[in-house]
């Protein structure tokens, strides 16, 4: 077992939509590298999540642009959102490939939503796909598909 199952958002006496549900209310933490990260979940339905965070001056790479790990992690964190909210109780999905695009820099401070959308979810793997988008430009900063392994 193990050791951060109590921490952990996706509780297997839940389906993956009532833990995500439970995340957004309040009532199960998100997981701590959303905070380290600065975005939060708002939205969830069945086979799609919403994120929204802005990148800050700690996210930045040797160059001082948003580093592309900030990228990787709303995007990971989008599409993995979406393909488990359709998890039944006791499942979990995690993922095997993780392909972005980024488009844009996003400058420190913009504020940004990722919206990921599950494709297809089968008995052992699950596909989906998320993109970034600026909240208040509308622009397009990167996109991004993935594989993810369905656990039970």
């Amino acid at each position: 077992m193990n050791p951060l199952d109590h921490n952990t958002p996706m509780k297997p006496a839940l389906s993956g939509l009532d833990s995500l549900r439970a995340v957004i209310a309040g009532d199960s933490p998100s997981p701590t590298i959303w905070a380290v990260m600065n975005f939060t979940m708002t939205h969830v339905e069945p086979g799609s999540v919403t994120l929204e965070g802005s990148p800050q001056e700690e996210h930045g790479n040797l160059i001082g642009m948003t580093h592309g790990g900030w990228y990787a992690t709303l995007l990971d964190s989008a599409v993995g959102g979406a393909v488990n909210s359709t998890m039944d109780k006791g499942q979990k999905a995690v993922t095997l490939e993780l392909k972005i695009n980024i488009m844009r820099p996003i400058p420190v401070g913009v504020p940004v939503r990722a919206i990921g959308v599950a494709d297809h979810v089968g008995r052992s793997t699950g596909v989906a796909r998320a993109e970034i988008r600026g909240i208040e430009d509308g622009k397009l900063y990167a996109n991004a598909s993935t594989t993810m392994m369905v656990l039970t």
